[in-house]
């Protein structure tokens, strides 16, 4: 059953301005996450926007807003570059054994992410 719905917006010049901001990649992207964002080269800033986007997404899914710690949620890709979570810390817990799917596009300078919570015993059934 589908019981969480998120979306976000981020405009990538915000990203342009603190991509080389090590403080602030350190405060809200893992190790990992990082890496994939520099490796990304002159469009690091868009991977950048959509990471944090997913991250916003997932707080309107899970229904708490931005209230956990950010580097909680990881954002990695498959090797065919789709996007997934990946839960640590307090955050794990909370997700329990739900499911979420993502989505993350960049177009006309804004970054938009959708996350969808399934709950671990119904799938989401269309109609």
């Amino acid at each position: 059953m589908c019981t969480g719905l998120g979306l976000d917006l981020c405009e990538i010049s915000r990203m342009e301005q603190l991509i080389t901001d090590d403080r602030f990649l350190k405060r809200f992207f893992t190790p990992e996450e990082i890496s994939y964002i520099r490796g990304k080269g002159r469009v690091g800033a868009q991977s950048m926007a959509g990471i944090f986007a997913a991250k916003e997404a997932l707080g309107k899914a899970l229904g708490i807003g931005i209230v956990f710690e950010l580097r909680e949620a990881e954002v990695l890709h498959t090797p065919e570059g789709r996007p997934y979570y990946v839960f640590h810390g307090a955050l794990k817990e909370t997700a329990g054994k739900d499911r979420f799917l993502l989505s993350i596009t960049h177009d006309g300078g804004m970054a938009a992410a959708v996350c969808l919570r399934e709950s671990e015993d119904l799938a989401c059934k269309e109609g």
